[in-house]
């Protein structure tokens, strides 16, 4: 009988987790690698931890905003790009630099000019601005021109036009450069946190885990961002489906 997909998805991870634990077994090192269970008990305590939902809620929230807006500028100048060639060829030279730049070296630069606070924000814009607006862009672009000269000599209203032709044809790229800029904001957002140190920051927490050698600590906190990341990007596609169906219903 043919499994279906949540006990493969459940024997994937249970092979995993066997593998890390032969793999911090041979070490016995618990400073280099802690096992399942040490990181399960890390886990454990921090959810006792009263700062823990705090550094949750404060970092999701910063990361979400800086996703949020960059989403936001993405949609824009991607159409404004799509409507005048000009613009288009003046700002992809800028958006291959965003791109091209290490994380690293755009933290260093923003902590000149912001605060450590809010640097995490700025970060999240700038890894997820490129991918949004490189592929609204690309949606724009490739969407058929016939069914648009079409609508121009059956006079359809711009509304319609864009709720049957361009949304359609737009939204898969869309749904698809929420999903993977779901996962850099939080990457990028964390790494900007680690050097800035905001206080009560999910960034802070894994440097004075590092600092303090609790390696347990810091794979608990990993694996807490990984899951968070996990979860809002589900979330996010799985919405976004339903709107679309919405959307397409009403086109």
């Amino acid at each position: 009988m043919a499994l279906n997909a949540t006990v493969k998805r459940l024997i994937v991870i249970v092979i995993w987790l066997l593998i890390w634990q032969w793999v911090a077994v041979a070490i016995q090192q618990s400073i280099l690698v802690a096992s399942p269970l040490q990181t399960l008990q890390a886990l454990w305590h921090l959810l006792q931890s009263g700062s823990f939902w705090q550094r949750i809620a404060q970092s999701g929230g910063r990361i979400l905003l800086g996703f949020a807006l960059a989403v936001s500028a993405g949609i824009a100048l991607a159409v404004i790009s799509a409507m005048a060639e000009p613009i288009r060829l003046l700002i992809q030279p800028l958006m291959q630099l965003i791109k091209a730049v290490p994380v690293a070296s755009f933290v260093i630069l923003a902590l000149l000019w912001v605060k450590s606070r809010n640097l995490s924000v700025l970060i999240a814009f700038l890894m997820v601005l490129p991918v949004v607006y490189t592929a609204i862009l690309q949606g724009i672009l490739q969407t058929d021109t016939k069914l648009l000269e079409m609508t121009k000599v059956f006079r359809v209203p711009l509304p319609r036009v864009i709720l049957a032709v361009w949304i359609p044809a737009v939204w898969p790229y869309f749904v698809q450069s929420c999903a993977v800029g779901m996962g850099l904001a939080w990457k990028s957002g964390i790494a900007a946190e680690v050097i800035g140190l905001p206080t009560q920051s999910i960034g802070e927490a894994l440097y004075q885990a590092k600092i303090y050698l609790e390696t347990g600590e810091l794979f608990a906190w990993t694996a807490v961002i990984v899951v968070c990341s996990a979860a809002m990007e589900t979330v996010l596609v799985k919405g976004l489906h339903i709107w679309g169906k919405k959307l397409e219903g009403n086109g």
